[in-house]
């Protein structure tokens, strides 16, 4: 019972972001903004910590990427 209850609690707390935009012809924070939330190309989907950190990150570039549940 402890192990469902382990795997149920480890996605708690998480958000699943994914680049919807290109980093081409961006300025370069905001392409360093985008590498430093784990993305490397466009439609990939990284699983990040729902901190204010990461969600200032997501808020910094909302045209570039996307929060998916």
């Amino acid at each position: 019972m402890a192990r469902n209850a382990k795997a149920a609690g480890s996605s708690a707390g998480t958000i699943k972001v994914k680049q919807i935009g290109s980093v081409i012809g961006c300025t370069d924070s905001q392409r360093a903004t985008v590498r430093g939330l784990g993305l490397r190309r466009m439609h990939q989907v990284v699983e990040r910590k729902d901190t204010p950190e990461v969600r200032g990150m997501v808020k910094a570039i909302p045209h570039l990427v996307t929060i998916v549940e």
